[in-house]
């Protein structure tokens, strides 16, 4: 058996990318690929990280300095068929808590049609349409599971991806709630523009894998648009999101909720040595059922980094949340402030492995419902990150 290691771009692909790069570009290659972060996290703090309550959009006062230790770890091989096809299966394991679980497992074959070489289809269980932020962490649209699809069928100019997927109930079976996830994307609008729309619905079935009956008629949709843009000094992201009877997921269904989400996420090359990333986010929910929750939720992040050379540089993150109640007169908020000093394998904020030498202090203000309103928070952390 042939082992090589594939440079970082290629490996990268294979562990976050819906389509690995290693599934054309090296058929015969092992890839062992992931992404991880650990390190210490020193507060004395009642409120070790800053949170407002009720906050919808994950780190909404930014991630730097304020995120926990975990890691995923994936081996992948890929297989030349003498018929022309290619091939890979992948495993993953997941580090988000006490145990160690199975995250993926799956196989994928490209060059099936002669008409659609580049469409690859799947099945098993694998990381499933999970567009993210990258300043707060948040996963707007996120279906993990396991099931079969097709990515990129090519129809004409533009591309299409369509898949059935189950919600793991935590062992090997469905717990009863599936997904039909559909995308099409490519479509360029002009040199600098491209569009791509998203439209999702859940559903449940009357027993779950191990026959226990369910007692839910709910289903759930989703309807998403993403522009993406680019000039010479950098690139903006504006994605919409509505669901009905879900949020950013069609799995995890509400009857009688709707949700919306709005963010415009980008950056600002000022210089070589200078870099500004930003994040501006609304998120609102709604329930017919529990209307003392229904609330809007604001967030603006910025993140300036500084290259002194390829391998030390500075970030500072600043952050503010909102929540906003509709049915309460107080609001809960926060803010974060992040110095961090890092060495990384090369220069500005993608090159991993990064350790990082860090100082937050921010405060959270939870005025609605809260009978521990105001916290100050200062912490001291180091961390290293790594995507491989």
């Amino acid at each position: 058996m042939k082992f090589k290691l594939l440079p970082l771009t290629v490996a990268l692909a294979a562990a976050l990318s819906p389509l690995s790069a290693l599934a054309t570009d090296a058929p015969e290659d092992f890839v062992f690929s992931g992404y991880a972060r650990y390190g210490f996290h020193y507060s004395d703090d009642a409120q070790q990280y800053i949170h407002a309550d009720g906050e919808l959009t994950n780190n909404s006062v930014g991630r730097l300095g304020n995120e926990g230790n975990g890691g995923e770890f994936q081996f992948t091989k890929g297989f030349q068929g003498a018929n022309g096809t290619i091939w890979d299966v992948a495993v993953m394991l997941e580090h988000w808590g006490d145990s160690v679980g199975l995250k993926k497992f799956y196989a994928r074959a490209t060059n099936v049609f002669e008409a659609q070489p580049n469409a690859t289809f799947w099945a098993g269980r694998d990381f499933h349409q999970r567009p993210q932020t990258g300043l707060s962490d948040y996963f707007w649209m996120s279906h993990d599971g396991q099931g079969a699809g097709v990515y990129n069928l090519e129809l004409n100019a533009v591309k299409f991806d369509i898949s059935a997927v189950a919600q793991a109930a935590g062992d090997t079976h469905d717990n009863g709630n599936y997904a039909i996830t559909s995308k099409l994307h490519g479509i360029d609008l002009n040199d600098s523009l491209s569009l791509s729309v998203l439209a999702n619905y859940g559903f449940t079935s009357k027993h779950d894998s191990n026959g226990n009956q369910l007692n839910t008629d709910t289903n759930a949709y989703q309807l998403a648009a993403v522009l993406n843009s680019s000039w010479s000094k950098g690139s903006n992201q504006l994605v919409v999101r509505y669901s009905d009877n879900a949020d950013n997921s069609v799995f995890n269904k509400t009857e009688g909720q709707t949700a919306l989400y709005a963010g415009l996420e980008g950056n600002v090359h000022f210089s070589d040595s200078l870099i500004v990333e930003y994040l501006g986010s609304y998120a609102s929910i709604a329930e017919d059922m529990n209307e003392i929750d229904d609330r809007s939720a604001y967030s603006a992040i910025v993140r300036p980094m500084y290259n002194w050379n390829t391998v030390h540089s500075t970030w500072l993150e600043a952050g503010y949340s909102l929540v906003d109640y509709d049915n309460l007169s107080d609001q809960n908020s926060a803010w974060k402030m992040t110095l961090s000093q890092n060495i990384s394998i090369d220069a500005f904020g993608a090159a991993r492995p990064m350790l990082r030498f860090y100082a937050t202090v921010g405060e959270t203000d939870n005025q609605a419902g809260s009978s521990d309103a105001k916290q100050d928070t200062l912490a001291l952390g180091a961390m290293f990150e790594s995507w491989w």
